[in-house]
């Protein structure tokens, strides 16, 4: 389905300012009424980010506050996690599979063992979800940002010093490369083109820069991307994609910046085995 008058009536975008960008909760309230069911759960996917944290902050606290982006309230989760416990196999529509066998596994004594970290987990069960998604845009963006993720990982590792295997989430080409190669660039060459520009990023010790230099790789890849798909789908969620890029910059300093990074390392280190 073609959403020419949604797109039409979105506003020009730019990587290095914030004029012009809808509040989140506002364009989500449009899109969740023009958007076709079929189209709305590509949406959802990629809304469960939000979920996910979401899911970990509950089980940690059940009166914590939640994201609002994510599709799920907090009574949702409370009746979704008690059909987990009383099912084996639990039907409902507002969960995905990989929830179901995040939650199977933590709650396993004998396979929670063998969990170094629930996040990681829920990453990796997330991210191979995503990229197994029917829509080749959607799919192609989670593996980018995965790859991301788990390069500059790799690359923290290796300055501090941590094992990299324990800390890099998924199974693709990518993941299995980083974790059995030792060169510079991780044997990511014709595998995956920013290898270089990534590794180059990693290196500006202005971490506000850094962070804005790979929100730039991101917004590239997503005008690459959706170029020829005029009032697509993918032109929209493109646009959820880049006022979601924009709006992380909206209370994040240098200061709260620097505790980001620092809680970056806190986590390597109790994830990964020195």
């Amino acid at each position: 389905m073609n959403y020419y008058c949604l797109v039409a009536g979105f506003p020009d975008l730019h990587i290095n300012t914030t004029n012009n960008v809808p509040a989140m909760d506002a364009l989500l309230e449009e899109l969740c009424a023009t958007l076709t069911t079929k189209d709305m759960a590509l949406l959802n996917l990629l809304r469960m980010q939000y979920d996910n944290r979401n899911l970990l902050a509950y089980l940690a606290n059940k009166e914590a506050a939640l994201n609002p982006l994510g599709t799920l309230s907090q009574k949702d989760w409370e009746e979704l996690i008690t059909l987990m416990n009383e099912l084996d196999a639990p039907k409902d529509k507002r969960s995905q599979p990989y929830i179901l066998e995040y939650y199977r596994t933590i709650s396993d004594e004998k396979l929670a063992a063998n969990v170094t970290s629930k996040e990681d987990l829920l990453s990796t069960l997330y991210y191979d979800f995503g990229t197994h998604s029917q829509n080749k845009f959607v799919a192609d963006w989670f593996e980018f940002n995965l790859n991301i993720n788990n390069l500059l990982t790799a690359l923290a590792c290796r300055k501090h010093g941590f094992d990299i295997k324990q800390a890099i989430v998924g199974n693709n080409e990518v993941a299995k490369t980083i974790r059995t190669s030792n060169t510079h660039d991780f044997n990511l060459s014709g595998i995956f083109e920013p290898v270089e520009a990534i590794i180059a990023i990693s290196e500006n010790p202005n971490l506000l820069e850094r962070e804005k230099a790979i929100d730039n790789l991101k917004w590239n890849w997503l005008e690459e991307h959706t170029f020829f798909n005029y009032f697509t789908i993918e032109r929209v969620l493109a646009f959820y994609l880049r006022c979601e890029l924009l709006h992380r910059w909206d209370n994040l300093t240098l200061e709260n910046g620097q505790a980001i990074f620092r809680q970056l390392l806190e986590d390597l280190k109790k994830d990964v085995k020195l």
